[in-house]
């Protein structure tokens, strides 16, 4: 699907979709609870799809009803240890990274599918300690990835720097097994805030996790409790990009924020998140946009926009979007600590590089980041989305500035977190494009 941009966003008022980061969560406890759980969540995506899929080949009856999923937990009495589960993740790294230990814990011979560039990403530091701890891994770097084998519990060291996923698969795995265990953390732990989300909803369902440092005890032989009604929070993560480009836009509208221009709206959030992502509040009041917050809702106006300094190291999916920010801000930005975006979809400094680039902006790639000296206006430009869900909402971000046309190959990326990117484009912010 390409998609042909002619009217950026004007502004307007749109409710974030679930988080998919909650959802994979709620969805892996409520899949080993004492009880059926009903998860509110109205949309869905394909990594919370794959989730859903590689959890009822394991016996998870998850039934879609009205807003939400009703989930029936795994009945351990009904897994076989001696068939081989197939699994696929599709291009879902939370989805495989937490379900791989899940099924070492559980003693299951599985054969996990992965697709796109999933097989590529890191894994070495978990595989190690997994196949020391029991387990037999095939070979790294290869799809189906076989895992056979009885995890065991002791200790664990995982490094802070390479994904917060790792941590929080383990956090997930180790109360299933009678024994205690510990997960020492070495280095700087990067995208703390999503092992944050990982112990609330493990606290949520009744799970205890002693933290010392950077240790986290883990008890076994816990219960998962079931909360019988859930519900997963608004996403901040794509909610970002509706932010950002009212803090960009340039539209005519009437509709103002304290006299300023249009201004772009997101409800359904919760201003408490855990959500690293949250951080785009912060981020764009340094920048210089117009932000007002309020009970369940954030509004964003533009201003004069200035170029800052900015820390990914907990942030790393932000990182397209603020570069888009970043090439109409006055001065420059600098972007660090991003070295792990090369082993996302795509290359994402790369990438993004590349994207912004066709659109005029000034833009250079470093080994860790990316460097942007800002422009008034950028040109309208045809490009590619990489297969990065990402990098196409970025680009579409991008016509907000532009003058003239912005053409997005293979627009249908955006499915893999949010199907409905373009039609809420379209229909709710009152942008106008079509697909070609």
């Amino acid at each position: 699907m390409d998609v042909k941009i002619t009217k950026p966003i004007q502004g307007g008022t749109i409710r974030a979709i679930p988080s998919k980061s909650a959802a994979h969560r709620l969805l892996i406890c409520a899949a080993f609870a004492d009880g059926e759980t009903f998860i509110t969540c109205p949309q869905s995506c394909e990594d919370i799809e794959a989730t859903i899929r590689c959890l009822q080949v394991l016996g998870v009856k998850i039934d879609h009803k009205n807003d939400g999923l009703l989930i029936t937990p795994i009945d351990h009495s009904k897994i076989n240890k001696e068939k081989e589960y197939v699994l696929d993740c599709g291009e879902s790294g939370a989805t495989f990274r937490f379900i791989l230990p899940i099924c070492g814990a559980l003693g299951l011979n599985v054969s996990i599918v992965m697709g796109g560039r999933l097989p590529e990403r890191p894994l070495s530091s978990l595989y190690d300690e997994m196949t020391s701890h029991g387990c037999k891994l095939s070979e790294q770097g290869v799809s189906p990835l076989k895992c056979e084998g009885q995890l065991t519990n002791g200790t664990y060291t995982l490094p802070g720097n390479i994904t917060s996923q790792f941590i929080s698969g383990l956090l997930f795995a180790l109360p299933l097994l009678s024994g205690d265990s510990v997960i020492n953390v070495t280095g700087i732990l990067e995208s703390r805030p999503y092992v944050d989300m990982t112990l609330d909803t493990l606290r949520l369902f009744g799970i205890t996790i002693k933290e010392e440092g950077q240790s986290f005890h883990i008890t076994g032989g816990q219960t998962i409790r079931s909360l019988k009604n859930v519900q997963a929070e608004g996403d901040w993560s794509n909610a970002a990009f509706w932010l950002c480009a009212g803090a960009m836009g340039k539209s005519t509208d009437s509709k103002t924020v304290a006299g300023n221009k249009v201004a772009t709206t997101c409800t359904g959030l919760d201003l408490n998140s855990r959500q690293g992502d949250k951080a785009i509040l912060e981020i764009l009041f340094r920048f210089g946009a117009n932000v007002v917050c309020e009970k369940d809702a954030v509004t964003v106006s533009p201003n004069e926009l200035r170029g800052i300094d900015i820390d990914a190291g907990d942030i790393p999916d932000l990182v397209p979007v603020l570069a888009a920010v970043a090439a109409t801000a006055n001065g420059k930005t600098v972007i660090r600590n991003a070295a792990r975006l090369r082993m996302k979809e795509s290359d994402r400094l790369q990438t993004v590089a590349a994207t912004l680039s066709a659109f005029g902006a000034d833009i250079s790639e470093t080994e860790d980041g990316l460097v942007i000296i800002g422009k008034k206006t950028l040109k309208g430009a045809q490009t590619q989305s990489y297969g990065d869900h990402r990098i196409a909402m970025t680009a579409a971000v991008l016509s907000t500035v532009c003058d003239g046309t912005v053409t997005i190959k293979d627009a249908q990326a955006v499915k893999k977190s949010y199907p409905s990117f373009f039609e809420d484009f379209c229909n709710i912010l009152k942008g106008e494009c079509y697909n070609i």
